[in-house]
């Protein structure tokens, strides 16, 4: 079997348990609603990578399913949240819950997706440290969404938000951002995993770091799909950063470092009109595009991934190991 072959494998596992924890306590209407962000598909990596870590210190597939899927849970919970945020429409080839029922019962439906996360991980072995840890990791979330909302350069009509944008980001600023957005729920799914496979504390902290890193990797291939992906493959629009003003993709970044004074003026005013249409999105590519930045974002993404299949080391071999040394490579060379 291939990675992707296994981690959809898998992944799949926690499904029936993932809607079992959905459809617990609310009306069929209700269900619906909620039901239409799991119904989109995705490539369930966390949950894969919950299972995977469970069986590489030792565990059964069996035990760590309620974490699994509280994992995949909190995902899709913030999901929800980033596209009411976003104003977006497509995510995964189809609509998003805000587009199909609107902003209303998007939020209603995140709700009940936090009570079912807490279900979940209430259902865990090992319950309060993994109740715990998915608290922690949805309020570094939170922290995450704050800063990339503050990173866009135009579109908000919050005082508040124009107040405290960021006029200038950092790489530093990026990574903290990407750190609390995406690595810490990819750090989360692996030390769940170790916690409820009942992994020793060295094993459980280098799954812990293994999944940071694959999550910062994940994220800066992310951000290269954004600008040179297929909309087709993605099941969301090409440019899509560009579009929503954001400064939080580092190969936005890269290129404003390479970029001539004129061509970083045209980029930046393309980034805080207040309408971004299609040919400025055009535009603002080609721009990029101009720069070496992909290959330097390239670089970048391989570079945590070698950091997190290094982690692995401390662990026993097993066929669960090698699975998450392949997907560290797959994380970087996927195009969707």
């Amino acid at each position: 079997m291939s990675v992707v072959e296994i981690l959809t494998e898998r992944g799949k596992l926690a499904d029936e348990f993932i809607l079992k924890m959905l459809h617990f306590g609310i009306s069929e209407d209700l269900y619906k609603i909620v039901k239409h962000q799991i119904a989109g598909g995705g490539k369930r990596v966390r949950p894969a990578m919950t299972i995977l870590s469970c069986e590489a210190v030792g565990g059964s597939v069996e035990v760590a399913i309620p974490a699994a899927a509280g994992i995949e849970l909190i995902h899709n919970y913030t999901l929800i949240f980033d596209d009411i945020i976003d104003r977006a429409d497509l995510r995964r080839g189809y609509s998003t819950v805000r587009a199909e029922y609107g902003d209303v019962m998007a939020l209603l439906a995140g709700m009940h997706y936090r009570e079912a996360i807490f279900e979940a991980s209430r259902k865990s072995v090992k319950s309060r440290r993994i109740e715990s840890l998915f608290s922690w990791t949805v309020r570094k979330i939170i922290e995450g969404e704050r800063l990339d909302v503050l990173f866009e350069q135009a579109g908000r009509d919050s005082s508040y938000i124009k107040k405290m944008m960021f006029k200038h980001v950092t790489r530093n600023d990026y990574q903290r951002m990407i750190g609390a957005k995406t690595a810490v729920l990819f750090s989360a799914a692996c030390k769940a995993g170790g916690i409820v496979g009942g992994g020793k504390a060295a094993e459980i902290n280098a799954l812990s770091d293994y999944g940071w890193n694959c999550g910062v990797a994940f994220q800066i291939q992310d951000d290269i799909l954004d600008v040179v992906g297929e909309t087709k493959r993605l099941g969301k629009l090409v440019g899509k950063d560009i579009k929503e003003h954001k400064l939080g993709n580092i190969v936005i970044l890269y290129g404003l470092e390479e970029l001539s004074e004129s061509c970083r003026a045209e980029l930046l005013q393309i980034l805080g009109s207040p309408t971004v249409n299609d040919s400025d999105v055009d535009e603002a590519l080609k721009i990029v595009l101009s720069t070496k930045t992909i290959e330097r974002a390239h670089a970048k993404s391989n570079m945590f991934v070698e950091m997190a299949k290094s982690s692995l080391k401390v662990l026993p071999s097993s066929k669960a190991k090698d699975v998450l040394f392949c997907l560290a490579d797959f994380i970087v060379q996927r195009s969707f």
